[in-house]
């Protein structure tokens, strides 16, 4: 039995090809789960999205406007209203009318938040079910 060590012609080669199998075998092996796993990730259930449309508002002669100034100013079509519980009480005389009108609010952009909430409050106490806010609409383009 014998084993060659080395070769005895001298030669030092460097052997210069590289092993490309392993490098083959990973990249089958990420394509097969690219393309199990792609399919799974589009799939979405088929739902028809609304479109965005910006329909005129409606002003009724029955609708109550409340406009909320930067500083926490209530005006009820125009008038301002003292304070909370005068505002509460208005809107307990609205309620049972039927149909019920809808009460919009017109907040200033200054406005705080806290402002805006008294008066969603007030409708609250006071029974009203529509509230709706007015705002302006972003502009097209």
């Amino acid at each position: 039995m014998g084993m060659n060590v080395g070769t005895e012609s001298g030669d030092d080669e460097v052997v210069s090809a590289i092993n490309t199998t392993p490098l083959v075998d990973v990249m089958l092996v990420l394509l097969i789960i690219f393309l199990i796993t792609i399919p799974v990730a589009i799939h979405t259930v088929p739902v028809t999205l609304p479109s965005e449309e910006i329909k005129a508002n409606e002003t009724k002669p029955e609708n109550i406007n409340i406009s909320v100034t930067k500083d926490g100013d209530v005006y009820w079509n125009q008038v301002l209203i003292p304070d909370q519980e005068a505002l509460v009480a208005k809107l307990k005389e609205e309620s049972p009318k039927i149909p019920q009108p809808e009460v919009q609010i017109r907040g200033d952009q200054g406005a705080r938040y806290e402002f805006v909430g008294r008066v969603v409050v007030a409708c609250q106490r006071a029974g009203i079910v529509k509230v709706g806010f007015i705002t302006e609409p972003p502009p097209k383009g």
